[in-house]
């Protein structure tokens, strides 16, 4: 694979190099917005050296950096994670830590690219996410890419001094075939 397997019309997805992220990694980490859109844990700030630690720790296997193709900005990241090899399935994780670039397409390209990865280069079946009620910018973004609505946690999240839902979405790699072909 080259590296333009990984490109799309926005970003190209590239290897990431702790040397190199792990300072972005924790600035984004520590933009409280980012981190409320992107886990459901309570914030948790780190400096350069626990990020690294983190990403190492977590032993991520498919884990990219997303970087803009106009300036090679690196804008965020997107990883499968917890493959089944058994069911060929993964959970897909992304954030764009840069938020000039947020409703803009880029994560919306960077989701296609990744699931493009995920069943042409790793033959995986199925990709799934959650995503919480308040980020309806994300939940459209997913549906642009072919994500399906599969179900709801109700008041699963205490965020904000209010409870939210979490949304399932999914999509299989027979429905993301035909999307490619009717493009």
């Amino acid at each position: 694979m080259n590296k333009d397997d990984l490109a799309g019309r926005l970003v190209r997805l590239v290897s990431y190099e702790a040397d190199r992220h792990a300072a972005l990694l924790a600035a984004w980490n520590n933009d409280s917005e980012y981190a409320r859109l992107l886990n459901d844990t309570p914030a948790m700030l780190f400096n350069e050296k626990q990020a690294k630690e983190f990403v190492e720790k977590q032993g991520h296997e498919f884990f990219f950096m997303i970087q803009t193709l106009a300036d090679e900005k690196v804008i965020g990241l997107v990883e499968l994670d917890g493959i089944k090899w058994t069911f060929r399935e993964t959970y897909v994780g992304i954030g764009l830590g840069e938020r000039e670039y947020w409703g803009k397409g880029y994560g919306t390209d960077a989701m296609m690219l990744i699931l493009r990865y995920a069943f042409q280069q790793l033959d995986l079946r199925r990709v799934s996410l959650t995503v919480y009620e308040y980020n309806p910018r994300a939940i459209r973004s997913y549906e642009k890419a072919g994500f399906q609505h599969e179900g709801r946690l109700r008041q699963a999240l205490n965020r904000d001094g209010r409870r939210w839902d979490i949304l399932m979405m999914g999509i299989l790699r027979d429905e993301w075939e035909a999307r490619q072909a009717s493009q």
